[in-house]
């Protein structure tokens, strides 16, 4: 299948490897820019084609470099690249916000995939990281008691429940959920909610006394299964 051409914003790594991917994205039709690092790519922030990041500009990880592309206003897709990526370092990379991983130096056959990708995916992709990066924004604003009340809510508890776990009373409730609907910007709970959820806040930001109740819930669990071969050779 053909595709339009795609600029690809290569940044990072050495100047020869620059130019030998440049040439080999040129020989397959597409265009390329390249940038020593960041500060070049901030002086001509790209709007269009996939950033593919090599090798130094991964070392802080790709959420921290997502991060500061989504404070210059950067969402075109990111792809990372280096010369001997790991599975965990592919995996870690994909989850926090990564289009794909390519292994360095790029072969057509790589770049290929990797263009088909940004194809069917980027818009998508990009589109799902602003809002990522807007939410953690929003929500990282809360003070401590305003996002335990939002964390309560998006258990489903109602105020007079959230005021229970925190030992505060309903009104006090009532006062730091209108101050967090404000900050997030949310006309209703639901929204609040979804905001939550679009950050992507892994388990271990849930309240501590539901993460404790889960994991004794869940401990029963494998305490009856494992009884089940023993009533097998009864």
């Amino acid at each position: 299948m053909e595709h339009e051409r795609l600029t690809l914003h290569i940044v990072g790594g050495n100047s020869r490897s620059r130019a030998e991917h440049s040439r080999l994205a040129m020989a397959m039709g597409h265009h390329a820019e390249v940038y020593s690092d960041l500060d070049e790519l901030f002086d001509r922030p790209p709007h269009s084609g996939v950033i593919i990041a090599c090798e130094d500009l991964l070392q802080s990880g790709v959420a921290a470099l997502l991060e500061v592309l989504g404070e210059e206003g950067i969402w075109v897709p990111l792809v990372a690249a280096s010369s001997q990526p790991g599975v965990e370092e592919v995996v870690e990379a994909i989850q926090a916000g990564a289009l794909d991983y390519l292994q360095l130096p790029l072969s057509q056959e790589e770049l290929h995939r990797m263009v088909s990708h940004v194809y069917s995916d980027g818009g998508r992709h990009a589109e799902a990281r602003r809002r990522l990066v807007d939410a953690r924004r929003r929500i990282g604003s809360l003070s401590k008691r305003e996002r335990e009340v939002l964390d309560w809510l998006s258990e489903g508890c109602s105020n007079k429940a959230i005021a229970r776990e925190l030992e505060i009373s309903p009104r006090t409730v009532e006062i730091h959920r209108a101050n967090m609907m404000e900050k997030l910007g949310a006309n209703h709970a639901a929204e609040a909610v979804r905001l939550r959820l679009e950050a992507s806040f892994a388990d271990e930001d849930r309240p501590e006394a539901v993460a404790k109740r889960d994991v004794s819930a869940n401990s029963a669990e494998p305490m009856m299964i494992m009884e089940i071969p023993n009533m097998i050779t009864r």
